[in-house]
């Protein structure tokens, strides 16, 4: 089979490389938003570990992968040559960040690190405000919005399918893998570019959503994310279960 190459990303896995990266996201268009971020880890949340921090910068076209089972802490407190942390970017809410499915995501950054995340957007809550009312009943996972709404060359389409397949057997327990491979150094170039595609390609799913939400449905999606940032970092929060597939309750 041919080798698929990794779109252009870099592994921030030094504190210079950081600063470096922390310079080139400073003063990025907010209209679209141009961040889109993901994590991956063991178990993410605050019961298991953060492994890598995806962020895909759209106006460079190009992912920084921050490694942050290298680094530790120091992603989160070493600025850039302006003064300015990740911590702060990720808190800011003049700095919109893309997320989808916001919730294990903050409740591993919160719960780790103190992120107290604001700013953010989330796709899973953009796609089921688009829905017609009888069908806002359950969330949409990732890989169904890409198949049904990201407008992909044939090309691209093929290479995202073998790319999320190659990174499933790799890291998915029930199909043999293991996600300590998120924690293998070097990164394996299969687990490099399913981390690239997992990002890359939101941007196309934010233009569809953002086009179709009606001024109410808007607002009730932020509204909705500011309570999943909240949730996550209650006490009582649990990331696993049928519960995560509901919608909010007031959408109903």
């Amino acid at each position: 089979m041919e080798m698929i190459s990794v779109p252009s990303s870099d592994l921030v896995d030094t504190c210079e490389a950081l600063s470096t990266m922390i310079d080139a996201l400073q003063g990025l268009p907010s209209n679209p938003p141009s961040l889109y971020i993901d994590l991956e880890g063991e178990s993410l949340s605050r019961h298991g570990s953060i492994s890598l921090l995806q962020i895909y910068a759209s106006p460079r076209d190009h992912t920084y992968l921050v490694d942050i089972r290298a680094l530790g802490a120091r992603a989160f407190s070493v600025p850039g040559a302006g003064g300015c942390t990740l911590k702060q970017m990720l808190e800011s809410a003049s700095i919109p960040k893309v997320f989808f499915d916001v919730r294990n995501d903050s409740d591993a950054l919160y719960a780790h690190y103190g992120i107290d995340l604001s700013g953010v957007q989330d796709l899973q809550l953009m796609e089921l405000a688009t829905r017609t009312s009888a069908d806002r009943r359950r969330v949409n996972g990732l890989s169904k919005c890409i198949e049904r709404d990201a407008p992909l060359a044939a090309a691209e389409r093929l290479a995202w399918e073998a790319a999320k397949k190659k990174g499933v057997r790799l890291f998915a327990p029930e199909h043999g893998g293991s996600y300590r491979v998120f924690d293998e150094r070097p990164l394996s170039e299969d687990i490099r570019l399913y981390c690239v595609q997992d990002v890359r390609f939101l941007p196309r799913l934010w233009s569809r959503y953002d086009t179709r939400l009606t001024p109410l449905w808007r607002q009730r999606v932020r509204n909705a994310v500011a309570e999943r940032v909240a949730l996550s970092q209650s006490p009582g929060f649990n990331g696993k279960g049928k519960h995560m597939a509901l919608a909010p309750r007031s959408w109903s």
